[in-house]
Formats: structure tokens, sequence, C-alpha cells
């Protein structure tokens, strides 16, 4: 773990959670019933991950530095995202009393997100060559 990674990681990660905080802003007068703005940020951070994951393998068509994957993939990505809001969420709306909006929240997050991943996946797959991987590294599965 060096200096400038660190750095790195911590600029994607600023860039990325004042983007969920103005997507979240944007949705809140469509959020009423079920937080979309998380959703959305969710299913979009989830695709952007596959594909940019894949496509810049170093094997493959694109390949990007270590660093740069690090501030997308562990930065961006995971600024961008946000599982705790997800479950604060669907907390609040199991408090309430709403089990179907519940129901439906958590179906929508987990089946679209892993949708988006894989669409992101198969994309690059079908740009790069055929690879078959996304992280290169441990520290990219993390994120």
């Amino acid at each position: 773990m060096s200096f400038t990674n660190c750095l790195v990681v911590m600029l994607g990660g600023a860039i990325g959670t004042f983007q969920r905080y103005a997507v979240s802003v944007w949705a809140l007068p469509v959020s009423r019933d079920l937080p979309w703005g998380t959703i959305f940020i969710n299913i979009s951070g989830s695709f952007v991950i596959g594909l940019f994951g894949t496509l810049t393998l170093s094997a493959g068509r694109y390949p990007a530095s270590e660093t740069l994957r690090l501030f997308v993939m562990i930065g961006l990505c995971g600024g961008h995202t946000t599982f705790l809001s997800f479950r604060l969420q669907t907390l609040d709306l199991m408090r309430g009393g709403a089990i179907t909006r519940v129901a439906l929240n958590v179906a929508l997050s987990v089946i679209l997100c892993i949708a988006a991943v894989a669409a992101g996946h198969f994309t690059a797959t079908r740009v790069n060559d055929g690879a078959r991987q996304i992280a290169q590294i441990a520290i990219e599965e993390e994120g």
C-alpha cells in the first residue's frame, strides 16, 4: 500500500461520494415510496465496476495502470455506491410497516445490481477479446 495509491483512492472516493449525494438530492422528489436514488446509484456503480474492471485488465485490449483501476474501482465506485444507505432505508421501511416496499427494495436492489455488474462485464468481454475476469489484484475485489 503506497501513499500515492492511498491518495488516489481517497480522491476517487471523494468524487464518488459527491456523485452519490448529487443523485440522491436529484432523486428526492420521486423517492417517496422507494429510495430510487439509492437504487439507481447502486445499479450504475455496479455496471461501471463490471465494465471498467473487465475492460481495463492488463492482458486485455485497454489495459490500465493499477493506480487508475484503484481510483475507479475502489475510490470512485466505492464512494459512489452505498450499501449502508440501502440497509438504513430498508430498515426505515420495515419500521414503517411497509413490508411490500421492503421486499421490492431488496429484490430490485440485489437483482438489478447483480444484473448490472453482469451486463457491464458481458459488454466489456465482447470488446476485450473475451476476457473473463474483473479483478486483477485482491484489493479490487474489496471495493
